[in-house]
């Protein structure tokens, strides 16, 4: 059985029949082989795609970096400087430009392990069995929740899912672009993590799109992504890239999935969450997903629809009134994330059309624009396209 039936924790793979869909359809140049070294024999798309889905790792470890470099050194900047100024850390900075690092076990899909390292300390998530812990170090603090029936094998509650931390997770939102709007070549053979693997290349067919390709690094071996890269059109230097520094296909000893709360440590006992029950607030977020689907539910006050399809997709979301008025105008909002939100609002330039005002974000990938009157639009597009729709 496939890890896409047996293990959807994992979440890197794309169904063999979409696989067998996308090449037929013309999504993808199946004719295309990678040209890999004399050690490695040629696969196609369509056969790298395949061993995607057969990919059945017994376990795995290792450690991954996770970079981003969005084009966004103005609100780099600032945010910065306002994390350091409110004693904060440099989360927020580091998404944007700059890089983490992690620690991954994987032993099953009862048995995972995420250790997200930071200056101050470690913050770990940690699934063994019906047990769940999410920690951090630097507040000695904890979270237990003990899952019961159907939400036991619920793979949500496996790993962090606000977003990608590991190749395997950064692939998944890859592959799950594909459609027609899609092409999917291979260009070769790579080196990764000390590892020969291939490499699949997915480019947006419409030239709207501000992203110029996504190259995924396969395990030659074991199948499984070690290196997901995110290029802006014409960039020679990815924007987002996730990739494992190193790696171990050694199942991982069961003590590393063993947790005991140091002395003094606050623990919070979580209650047992359903089948049905609703996600956490990381998962509510609105989304706009690159095949064009229906995006998550939004949270009550606000509407949400997507416009159009595939890469050059377009999420229109309407805010609650006067909320905008609250992060412009610096005589309401207290607190230091009203402040914080009030700066990087300040920051965002100034835009104006047949369509109204508003403020504009662009980076390398994508853009998004708040209108005055509450409206948001945002896309992996330029802001022309923003402009168009709103």
């Amino acid at each position: 059985m496939s890890v896409w039936k047996s293990r959807p924790a994992l979440r890197w793979l794309v169904p063999g029949a979409t696989a067998v869909v996308v090449i037929g359809g013309g999504a993808a140049a199946g004719t295309i082989v990678a040209s890999a070294d004399p050690s490695l024999p040629d696969r196609s798309a369509a056969q790298l795609l395949v061993d995607l889905q057969s990919a059945n790792p017994a376990g795995l470890s290792g450690t991954v970096v996770q970079s981003a470099d969005l084009g966004l050194p103005g609100i780099a900047g600032l945010a910065s400087s306002l994390g350091a100024s409110a004693g904060g850390g440099n989360g927020l900075t580091s998404l944007i430009s700059g890089s983490n690092t992690a620690r991954v076990w994987y032993a099953g899909q009862d048995k995972v392990r995420f250790a997200l390292q930071g200056t101050q300390g470690e913050t770990d998530v940690i699934r063994n069995g019906s047990d769940v812990w999410q920690w951090s170090s630097s507040e000695n603090t904890g979270t237990h929740l003990k899952l019961s029936g159907d939400a036991a094998s619920a793979p949500e509650h496996s790993l962090p899912g606000a977003l990608p931390s590991t190749p395997q997770q950064a692939a998944d939102t890859a592959l799950a672009s594909i459609d027609a709007t899609t092409k999917v070549q291979t260009t070769g053979a790579a080196k990764v993590a000390g590892r020969d693997a291939y490499e699949l290349v997915l480019s947006p067919r419409d030239t709207a799109s501000m992203v110029g390709q996504v190259r995924l690094a396969i395990d030659a071996e074991h199948h499984i992504p070690l290196r997901v890269e995110v290029y802006a059109k014409g960039a020679a230097k990815p924007a987002v890239r996730v990739a494992f520094d190193s790696i171990s296909f050694d199942v991982p000893d069961a003590e590393q999935f063993k947790f005991n709360p140091p002395p003094g440590a606050k623990i919070d006992e979580a209650g047992a969450p359903s089948a049905d029950s609703p996600r956490s607030g990381s998962d509510k977020k609105v989304i706009p997903h690159p095949s064009g689907s229906a995006p998550a539910k939004p949270s009550k006050g606000a509407e949400s629809k997507v416009i159009g399809k595939g890469w050059t997709s377009i999420l229109s979301a309407k805010v609650p009134a006067g909320s905008l008025s609250e992060l412009t105008d610096a005589g309401k909002g207290t607190g230091d994330q009203a402040k914080t939100a009030q700066a990087l609002m300040g920051a965002l330039p100034e835009v104006s059309g047949s369509w109204g005002k508003g403020r504009l974000l662009t980076g390398s990938l994508f853009s998004v624009l708040i209108t005055d009157d509450g409206r948001v639009f945002a896309g992996l597009v330029t802001p022309e396209a923003l402009y168009k729709v709103a």
